[in-house]
């Protein structure tokens, strides 16, 4: 059998391979860090104290514990309720007809949106931006070499940019001064809670329509977890009408 080595016996039960294999593979993207000779050193101790803990408490008896026993029903409540809902939701599907036609039907949420690329020097007092707005106007430096000598923002290591964004990412007296300018303008010190910024705009585009193709996946995901929502509201409807619910 595939990873049926043999990795340790604890009260005569096999701990192989592909029990280390199935830990990592449940921790999902985490358990890759787990997946090197002394990662799975770590997962095999980890088995072993499992089996240590199950052993002393099958000797102990502590299943018969009325501690236990009440954690264990409100556990198997949990799971219960959880599989409840999971089968309510279970049927729910939603077909790529129908998320074309959501798509066809609401042309006002695909848009998209304006975008600014914009690069910015951020000093802590109004003194020093008026100087730096000054040296950059008569060339005596570069904006580049302003942001990298100047700005205390970690964007100074890319000399000041900030990549693009749209509306909404920025604070609101940034992006205002921001989206105002043109292309290749300079802005005016502004001041937000994180000092004074100097705004240079390098582009900017205009709102572009969202293609299909690009949210298709994304859509069909809302639409299912909609329809879910929806199936388990009725699902809650039916059974207050079939089930007694007294209220105090």
């Amino acid at each position: 059998m595939e990873n049926a080595k043999i990795l340790a016996v604890v009260c005569g039960k096999s701990i192989t391979e592909a029990d280390v294999d199935a830990m990592i593979a449940a921790m999902g993207q985490r358990g890759q860090q787990y997946n090197n000779p002394q990662g799975r050193a770590s997962i095999l101790d980890q088995l072993i104290n499992k089996r240590l803990l199950l052993a002393d408490a099958a000797a102990n008896l502590y299943e018969r514990d009325a501690e236990f026993k009440a954690e264990l029903a409100q556990l198997k409540e949990e799971l219960l309720m959880n599989y409840a809902v999971k089968k309510a939701v279970d049927s729910v599907r939603v077909t790529d007809a129908e998320v074309k036609a959501y798509f066809d039907e609401h042309p006002e949420q695909f848009k998209g949106e304006a975008t600014v690329n914009a690069s910015h020097i951020l000093v802590d007092n109004e003194a020093l931006a008026e100087k730096i707005l000054a040296d950059l106007k008569s060339n005596k430096i570069s904006f580049e070499d302003a942001a990298m000598q100047y700005s205390t923002c970690p964007s100074k290591t890319r000399q000041g940019n900030l990549g693009e964004f749209s509306r909404g990412q920025m604070v609101p007296e940034f992006e205002e001064a921001a989206f105002a300018l043109q292309e290749g303008e300079l802005s005016a010190p502004v001041k937000t809670q994180f000092g004074y910024h100097i705004i240079k705009v390098i582009s900017k585009s205009d709102a572009k329509p969202v293609q299909f193709a690009q949210i298709r996946e994304q859509l069909k995901e809302k639409l299912l977890q909609d329809k879910q929502q929806d199936a388990f509201r009725h699902k809650i409807n039916q059974l207050r009408i079939q089930y007694p619910v007294d209220r105090y």
